[in-house]
């Protein structure tokens, strides 16, 4: 009878190992509608590598913003945190013409950033939900592309 209690503690300890571990593993899982690409690097390297890929590809780099240096700021602490806006007209003038709605998540972003564990993520729009929160209709050849793109310069930018 005395094992009981001991049994107990050992299953609420177990329980609430169980639920940390699940917690601090979220952080790391896209939210809904994005894609997130793990990096080699640091934030800060792998946000330099991804601007090389994008000047590489033609693209437009509008700003490069490091959340965490803002947060500093104001006295608050921020994981590592940077986000690249960056474009091409060519592609995202015809998904406008498609759906002018879309233009609310253009130019395109990759927010480069750490998880508390110290793994860093390249994180974009995921483009097929695009078409679906803005109900694209007629330029799937366009997302197919953009998809294909960033998937390939997220995975340039993170490779060792």
């Amino acid at each position: 009878m005395l094992n009981q209690p001991i049994e107990g503690m050992k299953m609420k300890r177990l329980t609430v190992a169980l639920l940390l571990s699940a917690l601090i593993a979220l952080p790391a899982q896209a939210a809904e509608g994005m894609t997130d690409v793990a990096s080699a690097h640091d934030v800060e390297t792998t946000a330099d590598r991804f601007e090389q890929v994008l000047k590489k590809k033609g693209m437009t780099i509008f700003n490069r913003l490091r959340h965490s240096e803002g947060a500093s700021k104001v006295g608050i602490e921020l994981r590592d945190t940077q986000l690249v806006i960056f474009g091409n007209p060519k592609v995202g003038s015809p998904l406008m013409k498609c759906a002018q709605s879309v233009a609310i998540d253009l130019p395109q972003k990759a927010l480069i950033w750490q998880d508390p564990a110290g793994q860093t993520y390249i994180s974009y729009n995921d483009p097929q939900y695009l078409k679906q929160r803005h109900n694209i209709q007629g330029c799937d050849k366009v997302l197919g592309k953009v998809t294909k793109a960033l998937a390939g310069m997220s995975q340039a930018a993170a490779a060792e």
